[in-house]
């Protein structure tokens, strides 16, 4: 029977397979002391051609761990005199800059190998590596037609245009191999569900069944992800109805059902290397100490740290912040950070990027300074140390981030978490001790993607004609689509071949299909063209123009993703000043000023990372059993030894962590933990009523439970309802009238959270938006057509007026506008973890205490602020901290 199953030491090797060739054995042994922790089971099993997913740390021979023996097989043949100018292995890894480094490593080894292999007399043939992306010139891709590589270097994107390109996909007809790099980044996204399609495609169409390897330096849950990688290979019987499962853990629902895994083995690692890290805060009050001394205080311990190591990279978790970090460095100390530092991150250009890149692997530049954009294995040769600024909000980046450093075999990797906040330093507190016993959060990977499904089935109408059966058994066999019923397989074919009549809103059938001979096939010669000018997952993006109602006053542009968490009545802050958003139009967002009224949604909404629901749940854990102690009356000093003896901090940290939660436990007699969720009603200075739940679940668990509560309490109150949504917790702003918040706990109990959710988004732009994504990438409408692109603003328009006449015509069951809903609850939100939180309310497995408060208790305090961080200095949002903290202080003595 085909299994995931986990390598065990006894598996281990310490030397190369026996039957490798001669001359690669010579040049590894010249070039190596030995096999690395991955090495000493990769290469015996991917020789054997078995199905791998190894999961390392960086800088540990990952990469080798899976070419070896592949680079062995393509010699092998060549010794043989079966090495066709065919492509044999294909490698993909989510960014362009990471094939160009692959390539380049891969160039070492193979002439290296060619070159021992003279040196001992075996004549051996050419072995060739490309790499095909976006960037690849016409000249380029020719001569890859005239001359494949044996080895194809690509992204998603591209693998999908190349399954489809007459001549080059006949080139795969004999590959062995498929390399998933990063797997973790890839799997957890629509890109991820598209690659899963495409390797069905190719293993359908390839003579053998390639071997399937995976590479990641975080991987969880592990096995889950080794069954995205190789998928299922029983054809199921077609209309079989599937049990249901859960879209977050669905674990082993295909299986049992009759079908099986190709099976795997995985190989972890992951723990091998050691980390050195720890969570250090420049000052122990960081509620009374002013924001300049922090901030002194901060750049000082930055800078003594770049001092004491030959090269920095300095994570931030907002572009904004990667270039004030930048900045402030220059300007505090400008004789040695000149010419030392640059920022990298995404909204710059590739061209500045690459420099950065290249003066960090050659040593020219001392320190990095980066949102996200470095985040993965892009080569900017040996770093020391990686400081990370606030928490990088999951386990397994903080771990991806930190392992940038010590890039070598038997390096220690080294970071420090800089906290200068309360709520950042107990979440980097329990987020380091994970990443040090290597505790991860677990993935969720998207199933049943409808509009990749409509992409992928054009493509393969664009090959040749396909039995409609085995065609839907195909791409059941991804792990993406083992749960897909054939009702929406059939709701998708309808569409595709035009038979919901949308010519008049210009769109056009892309296949035919014959329900009684059960064949489908590509409908005219521009589907081609269609498809792969418009393959992919990544929609276009741009900024919103922002004009006032009533004189038409142009005030700024908003970015997309901003835009999407706007509902009508929601106060944000442009250009210093705030506004009420009204409505958008196009690519227009019209607003009124609101000089006086605090913001609702803060500006880095859009650019911060969400915390992850397990390390949401670890933190609550820890405020459990800090609290307990506090309330057994427990020493000051005793509290603060056992938090330093069993998390990885700094003294200030532990001393600003007890802090926090013993004034907490003193103020409200309780501290809310995953399992306690506190509210607070409170009225605040400009008369809003605040209802704040103190939770700790994750931003996307807090917006899905927030909409379902606000749209059940908007049926009863005519008036706008809003909501602040954080990490930290959610709180629901109402009007000034008496709300029975006990009663609309008992509501979200009680109702159908899906339904609710699906009702609460209907009419929001997020809903609009989302659909015009989906819209892109079902082929619904178009970026690119005859020659042109279609600009964002084009594509909205027509999002609107399909999404209008859609609802019209055929309701909300129409594929397209389903895909939009799930797309939203379960990747853009977490419905399943609400659902979780709902259920454990609803079994009183999570208890709930409502207080009415003048005075806000520290838990509040962030949350109550967060939305004001735009239109107050820092020195005001501390100086309003420290007005909370001093009220709570006074309370607590009375």
């Amino acid at each position: 029977m085909s299994e995931i199953k986990f390598a065990d030491e006894e598996q281990a090797s310490k030397t190369l397979p026996d039957d490798f060739e001669p001359y690669v054995k010579e040049w590894f042994n010249d070039q190596f002391e030995g096999l690395s922790p991955p090495q000493k089971y990769s290469f015996d099993l991917i020789h054997n051609e078995e199905n791998s997913l190894i999961c390392a740390p960086t800088g540990s021979g990952k990469t080798l761990s899976a070419f070896l023996a592949v680079l062995n097989d393509l010699f092998q043949m060549g010794d043989e005199g079966e090495l066709e100018d065919e492509i044999y292995a294909v490698y993909i890894s989510p960014l362009r800059a990471l094939n160009n480094d692959i390539q380049r490593n891969l160039e070492d080894p193979l002439e290296g190998i060619r070159e021992k292999a003279e040196e001992m007399g075996y004549d051996v043939p050419e072995v060739r590596s490309a790499v095909r992306t976006g960037d690849t010139t016409d000249s380029e891709k020719s001569q890859q037609l005239k001359n494949p590589p044996h080895i194809l270097i690509t992204t998603p994107e591209s693998l999908g245009i190349v399954l489809d390109s007459p001549k080059l996909k006949e080139e795969l007809k004999n590959a062995r191999y498929l390399i998933t790099d990063e797997i973790h980044s890839l799997s957890e996204n629509k890109r991820g569900v598209h690659l899963s399609l495409s390797f069905e495609r190719l293993e359908e169409m390839a003579n053998t069944s390639p071997t399937r390897i995976g590479l990641s330096a975080t991987q969880a849950p592990i096995d889950e992800i080794a069954k995205y990688l190789v998928g299922y290979e029983t054809d199921i019987e077609v209309g079989k109805k599937e049990t249901e499962y859960d879209p977050v853990n669905s674990s082993d629902i295909a299986d049992e059902q009759g079908y099986e895994t190709r099976g795997c083995t995985i190989v972890d690692v992951a723990a091998s290397k050691e980390i050195d890290l720890e969570t250090v805060s420049p000052v122990r009050d960081l509620i009374h100490t002013p924001p300049d001394e922090i901030n002194e205080a901060m750049y000082d311990k930055i800078h003594n740290y770049v001092q004491d190591h030959e090269s920095t990279i300095i994570f931030t978790n907002t572009r904004s912040a990667t270039e004030r970090v930048v900045n402030n460095l220059k300007d505090r100390f400008p004789d040695y950070y000149e010419d030392k530092i640059g920022a990298h991150h995404s909204s710059m250009s590739r061209d500045v990027r690459l420099e950065v890149e290249e003066k960090l692997k050659k040593g020219e530049m001392k320190v990095g300074v980066t949102s996200t954009s470095l985040e993965l294995g892009v080569d900017i040769g040996a770093v020391d140390l990686v400081l990370q600024l606030g928490s990088p909000k999951g386990v397994a980046r903080g771990i991806q981030r930190i392992g940038r450093s010590g890039h070598k075999i038997g390096k220690k990797a080294k970071g420090k978490m800089i906290v200068t906040d309360r709520d950042d330093a107990m979440e980097c507190s329990v987020l380091t001790k994970c990443a040090k016993e290597d505790e991860l959060d677990r993935i969720q990977i998207p199933k049943n993607a409808l509009d990749v499904l409509a992409q992928h089935i054009v493509g393969m109408a664009c090959n040749h004609r396909w039995d409609i059966d085995h065609a839907f058994n195909i791409i059941r066999k991804s792990y993406c689509y083992k749960g897909l019923e054939l009702e929406d397989f059939e709701a998708v074919m309808k569409y595709l071949a035009g038979e919901y009549e949308l010519e008049d809103q210009n769109v056009y059938r892309k296949i035919w299909r014959n329900e009684k001979k059960g064949l489908f096939g590509r409908s005219g010669k521009m589907t081609r063209v269609i498809y792969m000018t418009n393959i992919g997952t990544i929609p276009d993006e741009s900024g919103y123009d922002v004009e006032t109602r009533g004189n038409k006053k142009y005030v700024g542009t908003l970015d997309e993703e901003f835009l999407d968490r706007l509902t009508k009545g929601d106060i944000f802050t442009l250009g210093g000043s705030t506004y009420e958003f009204k409505y958008a139009k196009g690519m227009k967002v019209f607003v009124d000023s609101k000089p006086n009224a605090s913001p609702t949604v803060p500006s880095w909404y859009s650019e911060r990372l969400p915390l992850s629901y397990d390390l949401g749940l670890k933190i609550g854990r820890f405020r459990k059993q800090v609290g307990k102690q506090v309330e057994m009356g427990a020493g000051d000093d005793d509290i603060v030894q056992w938090i330093m003896h069993n998390y990885y901090l700094d003294e200030n940290t532990a001393w600003a962590i007890y802090g926090y939660i013993k004034e907490q436990y003193q103020f409200s007699d309780e501290v809310c933990t995953h399992e306690d969720i506190t509210v607070e009603k409170y009225v605040d200075e400009d008369g809003k009523q605040n209802f704040i739940f103190q939770t700790i679940y994750g931003r996307r668990v807090h917006d899905a439970i927030a909409r379902i509560m606000a749209h059940l309490l908007q049926k009863r109150v005519e008036s706008n309802i809003g909501m602040v949504i954080d990490d930290n917790g959610f709180i629901i702003v109402t009007p000034r009238r008496p709300i029975d918040m006990e009663k609309l706990l008992e509501e979200l109990e009680n109702c159908d959270p899906e339904k609710e959710l699906r009702d609460a988004v209907r009419k929001t732009e997020l809903m609009k938006r989302r659909f015009r994504h989906v819209g892109g990438r079902s082929l619904m409408i178009l970026r690119n057509y005859q020659g042109s692109s279609k600009t964002v603003g084009q594509q909205q328009m027509k999002g609107h007026f399909l999404l209008s006449t859609i609802r019209n015509e055929y309701g909300e069951d129409f594929p397209m506008i389903k895909e939009t809903y799930r797309e939203i609850m379960e990747d853009a939100m977490d419905i399943q973890h609400a659902k979780d939180v709902i259920e454990g309310l609803e079994a009183g497995e999570i208890s709930y205490s409502i207080s009415n408060t003048s005075i806000p208790s520290p838990f509040s305090h962030n949350l109550l602020l967060q939305g004001n961080t735009d239109v107050v200095k820092m020195e005001d949002k501390k100086e309003r901290l420290q007005k909370l903290h001093q009220q709570v202080i006074e309370r607590i003595g009375e």
